[in-house]
């Protein structure tokens, strides 16, 4: 296995370079993060100081929304939706169906959801020979779990009535969808991680549909069976679409920095170090 050092195939989606900001945002991001490194003299520790950071905002953000779900529930708003909704769910069953919803949601699990990512980041490592994929999930992961506990601590929100829901019965509170939150945050990765080694755009553009369809199924799967209301759900899409950007971003910053000054392991003099040598030779 290789160390943390980025391989040629993650610095590019197609023809997109994922080291090039095109945006003023992106560019002084780029430039905060250099600054960083530079001061640390270390890159990856630079990477995980940007995510430390995030993750409190990210568990911030969360506190915030269940404010929001708060002020919402008090004045109805959205959560107007939640009782038409699920009704509607509920008329829609049928045995079989029913059935294989249950078996698809179970997946999202946090049983069949651990053995399944561990199984497949493994592969994935162990294919590309290299570190990263494992750390940018685990990163990911502890995120979006923490934001899963997070919620469910502030709203202690109450899911819907057990005559109205599919056994077995989730005793946890409702507010946000810990099953949709995490399969969009692992999906999401695993769709990242595929794409940047994808040569092929059908089969980028096949990974991307095949992760978007999963993980809009498993959300509107916890409300057919009742285990959630809609705005449970809402709220974890959100919440779960940011954190894979902010661990995306936090990538990208990396890879960047790498690319244009490379920082010295130990022992080792820096590109940009040598380059000055040579301009003053």
């Amino acid at each position: 296995m290789h160390a943390l050092r980025p391989s040629p195939d993650e610095k590019t989606i197609g023809s997109r370079d994922l080291t090039q900001w095109r945006s003023r945002p992106g560019r002084w991001l780029r430039e905060v993060f250099t600054a960083l490194a530079d001061r640390l003299r270390n890159t990856d520790l630079a990477a995980l100081t940007l995510l430390g950071v995030a993750a409190v905002l990210a568990v911030g953000a969360t506190m915030l929304a269940g404010e929001i779900y708060e002020s919402v529930t008090s004045g109805h708003g959205i959560t107007q939706l939640d009782e038409p909704v699920l009704q509607a769910m509920v008329a829609s069953r049928t045995p079989g169906f029913t059935t294989f919803v249950a078996a698809f949601s179970n997946s999202g699990g946090a049983l069949w959801m651990t053995i399944i990512t561990g199984v497949a980041i493994a592969a994935v490592c162990l294919r590309w020979r290299r570190w990263t994929p494992l750390v940018l999930m685990l990163i990911a992961v502890g995120g979006s779990l923490a934001m899963t506990v997070v919620g469910k601590r502030l709203t202690d929100r109450a899911r819907p009535p057990y005559e109205l829901a599919v056994p077995p019965y989730e005793t946890s509170a409702s507010f946000p969808s810990g099953h949709t939150l995490n399969s969009i945050v692992i999906t999401g990765m695993f769709c990242y991680l595929l794409v940047s080694h994808l040569t092929n755009t059908l089969a980028r553009v096949a990974t991307i549909t095949i992760g978007a369809v999963y993980t809009i199924s498993m959300g509107l799967s916890r409300v057919y069976l009742g285990h959630h209301w809609l705005t449970d759900v809402l709220a974890a899409w959100c919440l779960g679409l940011a954190w894979l950007a902010v661990v995306i971003t936090a990538h990208r910053l990396w890879l960047t920095d790498h690319q244009s000054h490379a920082l010295p392991r130990h022992g080792e003099r820096s590109e940009r170090a040598l380059a000055q040598d040579g301009d003053g030779s």
